[in-house]
């Protein structure tokens, strides 16, 4: 069951905002507004916190735990893919000899355009 926590305490960061996303067609999906949301396998930044990419600023909306086997169409769509099965295989083209594990637990992150 996705764990939205709301207000809740999270345990600490095992990253830092700035790796949060790194790959150049990522960074282009989020400034084309095609990509609002990053599942990483460990939790990269704090709600409010802003995220910089190519002068662009992003602030992180929601952080919480998500099972793989809980992705939706609408999650795969969030990351930028036009469908899940895409995402999936996205995803364990980046992890060569990662399975697709219905029960691993990640962090998802959701972050919007940052305006003063």
């Amino acid at each position: 069951m996705t764990s939205k926590n709301n207000n809740q305490t999270l345990p600490p960061k095992t990253c830092t905002i700035e790796r949060l996303i790194t790959k150049p067609k990522d960074i282009e999906k989020v400034i084309n507004g095609k990509k609002t949301a990053t599942r990483r396998n460990g939790r990269y930044a704090d709600v409010g916190e802003i995220m910089e990419l190519n002068n662009h600023k992003y602030r992180v909306e929601q952080v919480y735990t998500q099972k793989l086997g809980e992705v939706t169409e609408d999650d795969a769509k969030q990351e930028g893919y036009d469908n899940l099965d895409e995402y999936k295989q996205a995803i364990l083209s980046l992890h060569p000899g990662m399975k697709w594990v219905p029960k691993m637990e990640v962090w998802v992150h959701e972050f919007a355009p940052f305006e003063k």
